[in-house]
Order: C-alpha cells, then sequence, then structure tokens
C-alpha cells in the first residue's frame, strides 16, 4: 500500500513540474503603439509569450491586435485612464513590466525656456504619467518581474555634457529618480531598473542613430531576463553595463 502510494506520488510530481515549466511568460509594455514599445510587443510575442500592452489611440490598439497582443487603452497624461488600468491587469502576475510611454518635446540646443504647454506635456507624459502608472502594478507582477522604466543617457547627470534636449533630460532624470523609489518599495518582490535603449532609429530618434529598434529592444530582453536581485535600483545600458545616475 504505502510503495503504492509512494509510486503514485512519482507519478504525479514531473507532470506538476512540467506544468511550472510550460507555463507562458507573461507581459505587459505600456506604451506600444509604435517603435521600442510595438518592437518590444512583436518579439515577445514571437516567443510565445502572453503580451499585453497599452495605447493611446485606437490605430496603435490594432496594430498591437494584428500581433496577438491584449490591447488595452491608456493614455498615461490622463489621471483617470491610468487609475483604470489597475481592474484589467489585476492577479495578472506579470513576469516583464516595461513602462515605455514617453516623449521628447522641444529640441533645444541651449538655455531656451519651455513653454508651460511644453513643460507639462513632457513632464506629465514622462514622470507623472509613471508615477499613476506604477502603483497600479503593485498587485500585478509576478513573484521575481522584472519592472523597467525605458529611460534614457540623456537623464544621466555623471555623464552629462551637453545641454541639448534639457526639458527631455530633465524628465528623464527625475524618472530615474521614480524608479529608485519603486525599486525600495518591490524589494524583494521585483528587480526594478532603469535602462537606455541606445540611440534608437525610431521617430524620436530620427534615421542618424545608430541602432535599429529590432536590436535595441533584443538587447534589452536580454538584459532583462540575466538581471539579479543585485540588480534592484540600477540605470543600466542597453546591453547591460551599468550607467551613472
Amino acid at each position: 500500500m504505502g510503495l503504492a502510494r509512494a509510486g503514485r506520488q512519482d507519478e504525479v510530481k514531473p507532470r506538476v513540474q512540467r506544468q511550472v515549466t510550460m507555463r507562458r511568460m507573461h507581459i505587459l509594455v505600456v506604451g506600444a503603439s509604435r517603435g521600442l514599445g510595438l518592437e518590444m510587443v512583436a518579439q515577445y510575442r514571437a516567443e510565445g509569450a502572453a503580451v499585453t500592452a497599452t495605447a493611446r489611440d485606437e490605430a496603435g490598439l490594432q496594430r498591437l491586435r494584428a500581433l496577438g497582443a491584449t490591447a488595452l487603452p491608456l493614455d498615461v497624461a490622463s489621471a483617470t485612464g491610468a487609475s483604470a488600468l489597475a481592474w484589467p491587469i489585476d492577479g495578472a502576475a506579470f513576469d516583464v513590466v516595461v513602462v515605455n510611454a514617453g516623449v521628447y518635446g522641444p529640441r533645444t540646443a541651449g538655455l531656451e525656456p519651455p513653454t508651460q504647454d511644453d513643460f507639462d506635456s513632457v513632464m506629465h507624459t514622462n514622470v507623472l504619467g509613471a508615477m499613476r502608472v506604477l502603483p497600479q502594478l503593485l498587485d500585478a507582477l509576478a513573484p521575481g518581474a522584472r519592472l523597467a522604466v525605458i529611460s534614457s543617457r540623456m537623464g544621466s547627470m555623471g555623464l552629462r555634457a551637453a545641454p541639448s534636449g534639457w526639458l527631455y533630460r530633465a524628465s528623464k532624470a527625475a524618472l530615474n529618480s521614480v524608479l529608485v523609489d519603486a525599486s525600495l518599495v518591490l524589494a524583494g518582490r521585483a528587480i526594478c531598473v532603469a535602462l537606455h535603449p541606445g540611440w534608437v532609429r525610431t521617430d524620436m530618434g530620427g534615421a542618424g542613430a545608430d541602432l535599429d529598434a529590432a536590436q535595441a529592444v533584443a538587447d534589452m530582453r536580454r538584459t532583462l531576463a540575466r538581471l539579479k536581485p543585485s540588480d534592484n535600483g540600477r540605470f543600466l545600458n542597453h546591453d547591460g553595463q551599468a550607467l551613472a545616475w
């Protein structure tokens, strides 16, 4: 009797292990209507991951659905829209979350004062948007999840050598601060990093940039997959190299 029971337990155990091994990765990409966000969705879907992604307009949502993603409408600059994100992702257990929503704003060369509208647009999207979205994710993360905000080397004060785009730079420096705070709250539950995607050929980066979106996203996905708990709260290049704040 005891041997028979032990035999049945041995038969059950491998089936449970296979179920755990075969669990699909569940990914959330916030700000995925085009560029890096859309490419992130495409690459994770190509690997068979279940992807939930957001876009502001119907055209963006249609592009996400065409890739097989669950598409959610979201404008991070809207307080109502951001707070409404919590319900459709409740209990989702995301393995990877990428907060990508962002705008560049005016292309300035020096200390050119931004207009109030430009300041509000850039700061609301790049900083306030993340501060609204991140709290909605607290109960939607799988244990040991990877959470990344797409920042920029332009936000680094330690590496800064030019003042161009100073409104964008200020917004990314502020976003980095937001990420560090999130890493403190989520320590032990998720690994949180700020990622510099490189200078990428997107609508924002322009045609003369160094990297295409496919390479930048592939690099960032590898970096996310290799993260260790000790990486929590770090600022990393797309290839995983540490960057100065």
